[in-house]
């Protein structure tokens, strides 16, 4: 049922996308419009609200409870785990914005500042580690921390609506399960889509630049088919040898990426940009995180923090089902800090690298990026790139890595999928991956078609709504099951402690020795 209804939805969509672009483009942005004005402010109360609240758990006594039981070991090793939770996580976006969104804020800066100034240049490296830091890595860990303690300490079938069990019981396997599990499908499916557009428009804009080859829509449609082949394929070869083997590949070649921008860049300058940058950044945390303008009545708010929001949001059911089956044996505590903590440090560095480079080169260096950045975020990048030493390798290296992390998204989101929309626990079969790949590159392709990133953009806010609302009943639910899982491991210590006290006792004659009668 809930496979037939999402498919139902999605093919919808994506024929209104095709068959009336123009008209879907326009309904979308008002739907937009109208999520912002009503709804905006609701965003963000819930994804500060999921931040504090995994911060609870972390350094309270439930960290100590283990996915899987108290004797449940880890599958992977921690550099595997890490380096497939961070390309499941962010591998495309960051590539997309690492150097085009704090140049974008530096053009048109958020708090009233003045555009091109210096405190516009300090404010779009804040708001990028805002946007990429602790929130939306909270938001993952939130949904993958739930998602794997019901499956592997409660015993459910993985699917979004078992979260719901200790507040609405039975009605989990009934009408408002299914709807449930159907809204994460399809808010999972319009997230995952919009990634791959953005991956899409980004691979065709370097083949431009490197090339001369169009970066049209019918130069996406290619790389869009040449992404499907490969993560297909990736995905019939199964999670141990597939993702893991890309997971893999990405973070060291992202690492080589990051580690010659770094070097052939303003190393100095990038260094101090991460510094300060990382203070402000702590230093006005709440604030930020709360901040609308119903006085100016500005739209960067919804432009930027709250379409981030929506977009993490949406991909919360996909990130944290793969997080799930991926962290068997991991304490809360070492989830939930492996999974914000450390990829939020790696994005700042990410960030500082190639936003602090796109900065020096438009502010001291000559470079004119802005007049780049008025052709389409996708080509900031590999602007920035043309003005560093090896500039062809380095945007072919680009290149790699923006189509390895395009393939890894889609397949762990081929495989979660497939798995969202099954009534049982197992391995989805090869046909249920198969129709999931197709949907999502058609997905992106109509998305693409009715208006490009202004339209991904907007129908992504729109999808991930009735999920942020759904957040606030997880929490309440994972705090009720953990808080039964302290009391559990509690009860037992208090066994085990009088068990040691009555072995002591009679170790030291204190007590009459234990005859097997039970009589005492």
């Amino acid at each position: 049922m809930v496979f037939r209804l999402s498919i139902g939805v999605l093919v919808a969509l994506v024929a209104a996308g095709v068959i009336a672009p123009e008209a879907f483009g326009h309904w979308s942005r008002n739907v937009q419009a109208a999520t912002l004005g009503g709804m905006g402010w609701l965003y963000l109360v819930i994804v500060f609200c999921v931040l504090v609240f995994l911060l609870y758990l972390a350094f309270s006594r439930m960290g100590e409870l283990r996915i899987g039981g108290a004797d449940a070991e880890p599958q992977f090793s921690r550099r595997s785990w890490f380096a497939m939770l961070f390309s499941a996580g962010m591998g495309i976006g960051l590539v997309f914005w690492g150097a085009a969104e704090p140049i974008s804020h530096y053009a048109a800066p958020p708090e009233g500042l003045e555009g091109a100034s210096v405190a516009a240049a300090r404010a779009g490296m804040r708001y990028s580690f805002f946007h990429w830091g602790l929130h939306p890595w909270a938001i993952y860990a939130l949904m993958g921390l739930a998602m794997a303690w019901f499956q592997y300490n409660r015993g459910s079938r993985g699917n979004i609506s078992d979260l719901l069990q200790p507040l609405i019981g039975r009605q989990t396997h009934g009408a408002i399960g299914r709807l449930v599990d159907v809204l994460a499908v399809v808010a999972t499916a319009v997230g995952v889509a919009t990634t791959l557009g953005f991956g899409a428009a980004q691979i065709s804009a370097g083949l431009h630049d490197v090339t001369g080859v169009s970066s049209g829509f019918a130069t996406q449609l290619i790389v869009i088919a040449v992404a499907f082949v490969l993560y297909m394929a990736s995905s019939a070869s199964g999670l141990e040898r597939g993702i893991k083997w890309l997971s893999n590949f990405n973070v060291g070649t992202a690492a080589i990426l990051m580690l010659l921008v770094l070097t052939l860049g303003p190393t100095a300058f990038i260094f101090e940009t991460l510094t300060t940058t990382l203070g402000s950044y702590l230093n006005q945390l709440p604030s930020m995180s709360l901040r609308m303008s119903p006085f100016a009545q500005n739209a960067w708010v919804g432009e930027w923090t709250i379409f981030y929001w929506a977009w993490w949001i949406a991909w919360a059911p996909f990130v944290g089902a793969f997080f799930a089956r991926i962290s068997y044996g991991r304490t809360v505590r070492e989830f939930i800090l492996g999974v914000v903590i450390w990829p939020s440090l790696v994005s700042f560095i990410w960030f500082s690298v190639f936003g602090g480079t796109s900065l020096f080169q438009q502010m001291f260096g000559g470079v004119d990026l802005l007049s780049v950045l008025a052709e389409g975020y996708q080509h900031v990048l590999f602007a920035m790139l043309q003005h560093l030493p090896l500039a062809t390798a380095l945007a072919w290296l680009a290149i790699v890595l923006l189509l390895s992390f395009f393939v890894t998204s889609a397949d762990s989101a081929t495989l979660v999928l497939a798995s969202m929309s099954s009534e049982t626990a197992e391995d989805p079969s090869l046909f249920r991956r198969v129709v999931w790949g197709v949907m999502q590159a058609a997905i992106a392709v109509a998305l693409l078609a009715a208006g490009g990133l202004d339209a991904l953009q907007a129908v992504v806010i729109v999808a991930a709504f009735p999920f942020a609302l759904l957040m606030i009943a997880v929490i309440a639910s994972l705090q009720r099951v953990l808080a039964e899982g302290i009391a559990e491991k509690e009860r037992e210590e208090r066994e085990l402690h009088r068990a040691e006290l009555r072995w002591l006792a009679r170790e030291r004659g204190e007590g009459p020795p234990d005859t097997g009668t039970g009589s005492h």
